[in-house]
């Protein structure tokens, strides 16, 4: 692409990771830019799990609201570890969503996911009153299929309150109804994004309520094969983890983001709630094969 002018970004609230109906949000992707408008934020990132689906629709609204986009995906990866895998997710900024490497693995784990979910809902239906029809009741014409959606039947079938206590007790990772899915290596990942052009940042670090967190050691490892970034601030991170994240991001020169994961009233999270610094969105936008969308 040719040389793009520099856009400031001082005025703009910047949250640069927010989920629509193309994954497990319940917005669509035009009414997440409506929510960051009236919330008062400036610059969204739509990345949705392992799809671009929701890109055209997002882009179509940003005049109408007047909210800048920033194109993203989170990828599901998994890193090893002695004592087994982890998962990771890695969020995309402004890659190109027809890159042959990024298609194929982006394609790969949605029809895992597929065959994930059909595989749990039959463990599930062993105990609870829950179908296949019901979850794809519950799924966007093209969403990628994964737990939330899993959850939302469950919460529509009475067997629990809400997602939260869905993903706390049966659909957890230690429940015997779980099943993994698919995900390529994080390092392999990160390598992906970056002949896609885009730009990779780790989501959510030090998520520990997730589950178990990577290493820092494990984090240097992705950042010497291309990283560039963590979001920092996210909120399942406390002060101090926030505190510890920034020091080691300034060791290895990684960039910091902050953002509410929004999901509609799928979570609690409420877009806007945690910001990026303008300057990070610059050096993002100077770095990805896309531009960022402005009204």
């Amino acid at each position: 692409m040719g040389e793009r002018p520099s856009r400031l970004y001082t005025w703009r609230v910047i949250d640069l990771h927010t989920h629509s109906r193309a994954s497990d949000g319940t917005d669509t992707p035009r009414q997440v830019l409506a929510a960051a408008a009236a919330a008062g934020v400036r610059v969204v990132a739509l990345t949705d799990h392992d799809s671009t689906a929701g890109w055209a629709e997002a882009a179509d609204a940003v005049a109408a609201t007047g909210v800048a986009l920033v194109r993203g995906i989170e990828i599901s990866t998994r890193t090893d570890t002695p004592d087994g895998g982890l998962s990771v997710h890695l969020l995309a900024y402004l890659p190109d969503p027809d890159h042959p490497g990024l298609v194929a693995e982006l394609d790969r784990t949605r029809l895992d996911r597929v065959s994930r979910a059909r595989r749990m809902v039959g463990l599930l239906a062993q105990e609870h009153p829950i179908t296949w029809q019901d979850v794809l009741a519950q799924t966007a014409d093209g969403a990628t299929v994964g737990r939330p959606h899993l959850a939302d039947a469950l919460v529509a079938a009475g067997v629990v309150a809400d997602r939260d206590e869905a993903f706390a007790t049966i659909l957890h990772p230690g429940a015997r109804f779980y099943v993994p899915h698919h995900a390529p290596d994080t390092a392999d990942a990160v390598r992906t994004v970056l002949a896609a052009g885009g730009v990779p940042v780790m989501a959510h670090p030090r998520a520990g309520r997730r589950g178990r967190v990577v290493t820092d050691d494990a984090i240097a490892a992705l950042a010497d094969a291309g990283l560039a970034g963590l979001e920092v601030d996210h909120r399942d991170h406390d002060p101090d983890e926030r505190t510890a994240l920034r020091g080691l991001a300034a060791d290895l020169g990684l960039l910091v983001t902050g953002s509410s994961d929004y999901h509609g009233t799928g979570k609690l999270n409420r877009i806007g709630e945690n910001a990026t610094d303008p300057a990070v969105l610059e050096e993002l936008a100077g770095r990805g094969r896309l531009e960022v969308l402005h009204p």
